[in-house]
Parts: C-alpha cells; sequence; structure tokens
C-alpha cells in the first residue's frame, strides 16, 4: 500500500483559498495541497489572472515528466513548437509532452485554469524559438 493510500484524504474549498504569486509574475496560484499530500510527486494549483497584467512571450520549457493544464473560465493562447497556436477556453485541456517548447501569447483578465504537474517542483528554462 502506497503512502498516500494511508494518508488522509485532502479536500480545499475555493471558498478562502489563498493565492500568492509564483512562477509567472502575471498570474497567481492557489495551491490544491497536493504536492504536500505526495511528498512532491505531483503538484496541482489552481492559477488565475491578474487583471491587467498581461504575458510577456517568452519561449521556454519545463523539465518534467507530466503537465496537463485545464481551462475553468476565460481563454488562454499558447504556441507550442509541434502544432503551433491554439486558443483554449472554458472547459479545454491540453496534455503538454515534457520539455515541449512553448510560449503564452496572450490570456483573458478573467482567466482561470488548473494545472497538474509531476514533479510538483520543476524547473523552467528559457529556450530559442523552435
Amino acid at each position: 500500500m502506497s503512502e498516500q493510500a494511508k494518508g488522509r484524504t485532502i479536500v480545499r474549498h475555493a471558498e478562502g483559498r489563498d493565492f500568492t504569486r509564483g512562477l509567472r509574475a502575471f498570474f497567481e496560484y492557489g495551491d490544491l495541497g497536493i504536492a504536500e499530500a505526495t511528498k512532491g510527486g505531483f503538484g496541482a494549483h489552481v492559477i488565475r489572472a491578474i487583471p491587467g497584467v498581461h504575458a510577456e512571450p517568452q519561449w521556454h520549457l519545463h523539465e518534467l515528466e507530466f503537465q496537463m493544464v485545464w481551462i475553468v473560465k476565460g481563454w488562454v493562447r499558447f504556441e507550442y513548437e509541434d502544432i503551433g497556436e491554439v486558443t483554449l477556453t472554458a472547459g479545454t485541456s491540453v496534455l503538454q509532452p515534457p520539455r515541449i517548447r512553448h510560449r503564452e501569447i496572450a490570456h483573458s483578465d478573467d482567466l482561470e485554469l488548473v494545472e497538474i504537474t509531476a514533479p510538483a517542483s520543476f524547473e523552467t528554462k528559457l529556450v530559442e524559438a523552435p
């Protein structure tokens, strides 16, 4: 039986969720408690836009094994080295392959998304355009 199987159930309600600044200066991050519960094996955040603060498109990649994003509300436009530009809207999900070069081009002021990663902590590297 795994450590998580023996652990406690984790519940995080939207009401009262604390948001902090993080990896990107134009977003706030609400931790869902997954990193602590899995000892860093996985991470999950609700990420929301800071109104009036916009993306600075920079090609980059993440040193991780799994990254999935699901758009809760609003929209975001990404460019990926393999499929080009795509706009994600509420209800859309994307599975980003490990280490794929990508950049955010723009997002709505009301953007809110859920991001799940493995591991919870990972390095982001700026890279040349494809």
